[in-house]
C-alpha cells in the first residue's frame, strides 16, 4: 500500500537520536514531504520561530535537555496554534506513557513501518486524525 502526500507539506522531525532522526527524515522525504529536523526541543523552537512554513511537528516524547515532547508541543502551539502534531516513542507499550499524553494527538511507535507512518502522516495532515478522534492509530480505544 502506498500513500502519497497531497501537496508540499513540511514536517519538522525532532529526535535526539541522530540515527533515528536521519532515518525518519529519509523515509518521510521519500514519501514526498519537505523535511526539516532538530536534535532537541530548544532547536525545534528556534526553527518554529523562523518565518518558514511547517505543517506538522513530529516529535519524540522523551528527549534530554529539559524539554520533552509534550513540553515542546505546548511551546510550539503558543507560537503556531494551527500546527499539527504527531508524537513518537519506542515506549508506547507502557500504558502509563500513552495515557499521560493528550489523547487528541496522534501517536506512532518506533521503529516505523513505512506504510503505517505514511497513513498516519496523511491522516494527521488532512485533519482526519488527532483533534477530534477518540481512537488511537492502532485502533485501541483511548
Amino acid at each position: 500500500m502506498e500513500v502519497r502526500p497531497q501537496g508540499a507539506d513540511t514536517i519538522l522531525i525532532v529526535d535526539d537520536d541522530e540515527l533515528v532522526r536521519k532515518s525518519a527524515a529519509t523515509l518521510i522525504a521519500r514519501l514526498g514531504y519537505r523535511v526539516l529536523s532538530a536534535a532537541s526541543g530548544p532547536e525545534a523552537l528556534e526553527i518554529l520561530r523562523q518565518d518558514t512554513s511547517i505543517d506538522l511537528l513530529f516529535t519524540d516524547i522523551f528527549m534530554p535537555g529539559g524539554l520533552h515532547g509534550p513540553q515542546l508541543v505546548a511551546a510550539a502551539r503558543r507560537l503556531r496554534p494551527e500546527l499539527k502534531i504527531l508524537f513518537t516513542s519506542g515506549y508506547f507499550e507502557h500504558a502509563e506513557v500513552r495515557h499521560a499524553l493528550d489523547p487528541a494527538i496522534e501517536q506512532v511507535s518506533k521503529p516505523y513501518e513505512p506504510e503505517v507512518l505514511a497513513t498516519i502522516l496523511r491522516r494527521t495532515l488532512s485533519g482526519r486524525g488527532g483533534l477530534a478522534d477518540d481512537r488511537r492509530s492502532d485502533g485501541e480505544e483511548r
